[in-house]
């Protein structure tokens, strides 16, 4: 009987691998170019250098064999649910290797590469999420093996940053005009409230929009990570799905259906980064993400299970606008983050301003 479980539970997290490139079902949506989020233009191994199917499938069976019961149960859950549920870590041995074809692969490579991202090369082209046990431990005897405690990284090009304070193109204005922020009187007075109160356990605020209207009130973040979704399994956050709206506009409708799991928005170290958990790209604005010798600012595109580090609190802080005076006054300016979800605007897109976008996000952040 033991057996039997165990057997079964091996089978269905075989089912449920990833595809791979010309099986029909791959996502090909994993690779950009300009100005968004670029993976390595690289095709997946043929058979015959990365094994055959069988040979793949033996050797995972003979892995996943191994691997206590319960281990397998919470694997399993991750794969099915697409990450949608919460699942807890697969710590596993980190340095042992195993072979498939003529290649050598880490066991988490490998397990990463058949339940995620049939295309992956190397553990460097991922971040590990900041929820899993693994998250900043530097060469653990175990290593958590959960593929949906992983993200890709984008890839937006050598940006040179330098020690002297840099300017953008404009004050603060309406994205009407063409401006960096969308700066609505609501969402403004809003924001200075929470600012002015002198609450400071709050990191940022999160504002969400359908085209020009503001949908519901700021949700203030205490926590490292908010999750801001609009269906997920175990959801717990900023549930967009729950906020009442009037737009009756057949897109915002169809494009809130596309929110899904969503994003997870967290202030690491380094900085905020965001991790697309939805099955459509996302497109982001920061004014930290592009060379500071631009005038004007990139629309990033985020593809899905990748994450971006969307804003730098010290590259932010060297910010500086032609008006001290005007900057002084408006505390958003240089501090803001756009996200739309599905549809991207801009200079390569039909909608230039994120105004025109059906569904979108503002985030605030606090810096004082």
């Amino acid at each position: 009987m033991f057996r039997t479980k165990r057997t079964g539970l091996v089978r269905r997290l075989w089912r449920s691998r990833a595809p791979v490139e010309g099986d029909g079902e791959a996502d090909t949506r994993t690779h950009g170019s300009g100005g968004c989020c670029m993976g390595k233009s690289t095709k997946v191994a043929g058979k015959t250098s990365a094994g055959t199917e069988a040979e793949l499938k033996a050797l995972t069976h003979s892995i996943l064999k191994k691997i206590k019961e319960k281990q397998l149960e919470g694997l399993l859950q991750a794969v099915e649910s697409k990450g949608g549920a919460r699942s807890p870590c697969l710590l596993l041995p980190s340095k042992v290797d195993t072979k498939l074809g003529q290649q050598s692969y880490s066991l988490p490579l490998l397990l990463y590469k058949v339940f995620r991202w049939s295309d992956l090369r190397h553990c460097s082209e991922l971040k590990r999420l900041s929820c899993c046990e693994s998250y900043g431990k530097i060469n653990p005897e175990l290593v958590c093996c959960n593929p949906h405690h992983m993200s890709r990284l984008c890839e937006l090009g050598k940006l040179t940053y330098t020690d002297r304070k840099y300017s953008l193109d404009s004050g603060p204005s309406s994205t009407e005009t063409g401006g960096t922020t969308y700066s609505a009187p609501v969402g403004l007075s809003d924001s200075q409230a929470l600012q002015e109160s002198g609450d400071r356990s709050h990191w940022c605020v999160v504002a969400y929009w359908e085209e020009k209207t503001r949908v519901g009130r700021l949700y203030s973040v205490q926590e490292p990570s908010l999750d801001i979704f609009y269906d997920l399994p175990q959801g717990n956050g900023f549930c967009l799905g729950q906020l009442s709206s009037d737009n009756k506009s057949p897109l915002v409708q169809m494009v809130r259906t596309k929110i899904g799991y969503g994003i997870q928005l967290s202030r690491e170290d380094d900085g905020v980064w965001v991790y697309n958990r939805s099955c459509y790209p996302i497109f982001i604005k920061s004014a930290t993400l592009d060379n500071p010798d631009s005038r004007t600012l990139l629309v990033h595109k985020v593809f899905p299970g990748f994450s971006i580090k969307a804003f730098d609190f010290e590259k932010a802080d060297s910010l500086q606008r032609p008006n001290d005076h005007e900057f002084t006054q408006q505390p958003r300016t240089g501090f803001t983050v756009q996200i739309s979800f599905v549809k991207g605007w801009g200079q390569c897109y039909t909608r230039q301003f994120i105004s025109s976008c059906p569904c979108w996000l503002e985030v605030i952040f606090n810096n004082r």
